[in-house]
């Protein structure tokens, strides 16, 4: 959810604008600044390897509001690299899962803002691109393994002017969980367990 309640609209009595349940995300809000450990959530993301380049992901369990929590289904996402990177194409490379989890972050959050600030949005669409050089990967040359560059072009249409959908876009972004790991990192502990 990415939004504040300074940009909540006073003149909204809708109860959903955007498929966002305003009623919820302002309750979601109010109960968070009473309770502020409310907000501590660990995701969690099991990953099993298949064969060659191929893992699969399940994602059904998370802890959040103070309990473990699960979906209301299991998702299962396949990883693998295309022929021309040595694998089957089974799914997307996990690379490519970030661009996605970036355009998805951004997009939740302007539907949240906007209907937290009384706009209609009609049309939300973006491309993102990352560029990389595989030279680091291979370890050929001492470049960046990761993107050395992204970029997200929206197009954006809604019932409010040009300022206000842009300044949505920008809060979605100040907001944005992925948004902030991509630009400035996390910290990660790898453990390993041998057999």
């Amino acid at each position: 959810m990415s939004t504040d309640t300074t940009s909540r609209s006073d003149t909204n009595n809708d109860t959903n604008r955007n498929g966002v349940d305003t009623a919820t995300l302002f309750a979601t809000l109010d109960a968070v600044k009473a309770l502020p450990a409310a907000a501590q959530f660990q995701f969690r993301a099991h990953n099993e390897w298949q064969h060659g380049t191929h893992s699969r992901s399940t994602i059904s369990d998370f802890f959040g509001v103070g309990e473990e929590r699960a979906h209301e289904r299991e998702f299962v996402f396949d990883a693998d690299h295309p022929a021309v990177l040595v694998g089957q194409d089974r799914g997307v490379t996990p690379i490519e899962f970030v661009l996605h989890s970036l355009a998805a972050c951004l997009t939740a959050g302007m539907a949240n803002i906007a209907a937290a600030r009384g706009v209609t949005l009609t049309e939300v669409r973006s491309t993102v691109t990352g560029d990389i050089d595989l030279n680091g990967i291979l370890g050929l040359q001492p470049v960046r393994n990761g993107y050395q560059q992204v970029s997200v072009r929206f197009v954006v249409r809604g019932d409010a002017p040009e300022e206000v959908l842009r300044s949505v876009v920008e809060q979605s972004r100040q907001r944005s969980a992925v948004y902030d790991v991509i630009t400035n990192g996390v910290p990660v502990d790898i453990e390993v367990e041998v057999a």
